[in-house]
């Protein structure tokens, strides 16, 4: 049986092999994810020690060199994490204490499993709201040049999925774009707020040592700490909820375009064509092609709402860590993976899909003109109300409507004849770049 960080010498066997299973489930396959950034950690904990003579500067030294070779071969495949280890802590101390003998066995001086994967969480997220935020500017980005380029493509615009009033490609696109401008904006704030140190709070309650916090979380790039060890603690599932809450706002969107997209491809609306790498056919029907990614990417916000809630129910419970806060973790993992998955693929997507112009203008019919027609009355001084019920009367009546000349009308800032696609580019410009290597 492997020697775990908790059994005591003399002490009783402790869980045998079945309930040990039960008690580890997933978590070591999990922490492949969070590996490189627990070795992060170790080593900045490390360079901590050092500089209160819990090490001296030999041991550290050799410390160093060897947490960065279990880096370069973790990355390289030479190193498996996975059973017999508990966990990727156990796993690395094991690792060191093989290579170092007493000297791996020092690392945990000062350190908790708590506060080490606590520290390793928010340096994950960090990373992911970064890629999060990154993935977000992308796809606005993209969304943006389209609308420049598609501003003279009319269309019809809907509410209730009817068809309304005149609208054209670069409001739909330009919508989307400003969108995926908030949810950028959000994943950088949401990272902002978690970006305190947890490390040097061990198991919640501090250490009886001068451990140089501070130091050490401006090491790993934290702008501050989480001063009060329980609060490091109780922190554990809110953070990830909250980071997972920006995820979710971003597939939501996703999920909005996605739906819009796979709607305007139908042969109903036949207003875009997909490409064929985009697209697959039925195993039993012949004539069909069906827009098979774009119907995944409208799935993804659904799979990390379903993350949310999963984690969300584990969090009753009272302050301090318990091993429920175990439950945690994949579906975090698991609602970044694919949502972050699903976003990389959006931005060529967008860059691919064809405008079926001839089709978007025969939709624009008119009783689309409506509004329009009372807006005009209203603006030469008849009571909206009267306007619109006249021409409610009589939908029918009027010159042959001209597309172009509505949309020109449009000058309220935003719509379509002032889009402000350079006002939305200036905040585009304000997001940089963010996402971390992991170690």
């Amino acid at each position: 049986m492997t020697d775990f960080l908790w059994r005591k010498d003399g002490g009783e066997a402790g869980p045998d092999e079945v309930v040990m299973e039960f008690l580890a489930g997933e978590d070591v396959q999990l922490d492949r994810e969070l590996l490189l950034f627990d070795l992060r950690a170790s080593a900045a904990h490390a360079n901590g020690l050092a500089q209160i003579g819990i090490l001296d500067d030999e041991e550290n030294a050799r410390l160093q060199a060897e947490l960065r070779a279990l880096a370069e071969e973790y990355r390289a495949g030479r190193l498996a994490l996975g059973p017999p280890f508990e966990d990727g802590h156990s796993a690395i101390e094991s690792w060191l204490s093989e290579r170092l003998g007493a000297l791996g066995a020092k690392i945990h001086t000062g350190r908790s499993r708590n506060d080490q994967v606590a520290v390793a969480l928010r340096l994950y997220l960090k990373d992911r709201l970064g890629r999060l935020q990154d993935a977000c500017v992308r796809v606005a980005t993209v969304l943006l040049e389209r609308a420049q380029r598609d501003q003279s493509i009319p269309m019809p615009g809907y509410t209730h999925l009817q068809r309304a009033m005149p609208s054209s490609a670069a409001l739909w696109l330009a919508g989307h774009a400003e969108a995926f401008i908030d949810n950028a904006e959000l994943a950088a704030l949401v990272r902002g707020w978690l970006d305190a140190s947890p490390l040097g709070t061990a198991s919640g309650f501090g250490v009886n040592l001068p451990l140089p916090r501070q130091a050490v979380a401006a090491e790993l790039g934290f702008a501050r700490l989480v001063l009060n060890p329980q609060c490091a603690q109780n922190s554990r599932g809110k953070i990830e909820l909250q980071a997972m809450a920006a995820l979710a706002a971003a597939t939501l969107d996703l999920r909005r375009l996605a739906w819009d997209l796979s709607l305007f491809a139908t042969r109903e609306f036949g207003f875009v064509r997909l490409p064929p790498r985009y697209c697959t056919g039925s195993s039993i029907m012949p004539n069909k092609n069906n827009p098979d990614t774009v119907e995944l990417l409208r799935a993804t916000h659904a799979v990390v709402v379903g993350a949310q809630a999963e984690l969300q129910a584990v969090l009753d419970l009272p302050s301090g860590y318990h091993r429920d806060l175990q439950a945690t973790k994949a579906p975090l993992l698991r609602a970044f993976r694919g949502g972050l998955q699903a976003l990389a693929l959006l931005p060529e997507l967008l860059e691919a899909f064809e405008w079926q112009e001839d089709r978007m203008r025969a939709a624009i019919t008119p009783e689309l003109f409506a509004t329009d027609r009372a807006t005009r009355r209203a603006a030469r001084g008849q009571p909206f109300r009267e306007a619109y019920r006249a021409v409610a009367a009589d939908l029918e009546t009027g010159a042959a409507p001209d597309v172009e000349a509505s949309l020109a009308e449009r000058v309220s800032l935003g719509a379509c004849a002032e889009p402000a696609l350079e006002l939305l580019a200036e905040r585009l410009r304000g997001l940089k770049p963010t996402a971390e290597a992991p170690t």
